[in-house]
């Protein structure tokens, strides 16, 4: 009787290996070739008249989509 009364506690699930190292890399990958591809391109088609505005402006609306898309990673 003794021997049923014991409870059982359900292990946690294993994360594999996959999310656990692969997934990060590459969302750091993405973002960071994000980055600089939107860094550049916002200072080769400066405008004259924005000089430093352009290029943050354009690094800030980068990171907005990017934890937009990449939010659940």
């Amino acid at each position: 009787q003794d021997v049923m009364d014991v409870e059982v506690k359900a292990q946690p699930p294993r994360v594999p290996w996959y999310e656990r190292h692969v997934q990060p890399c590459l969302a750091e990958l993405l973002g960071t070739a994000l980055f600089i591809f939107v860094g550049c391109l916002a200072a080769l088609e400066d405008s004259g008249g924005a000089g430093r505005l352009q290029p943050a402006l354009a690094h800030g609306l980068a990171l907005g989509v990017a934890v937009a898309v990449l939010g659940d990673i």
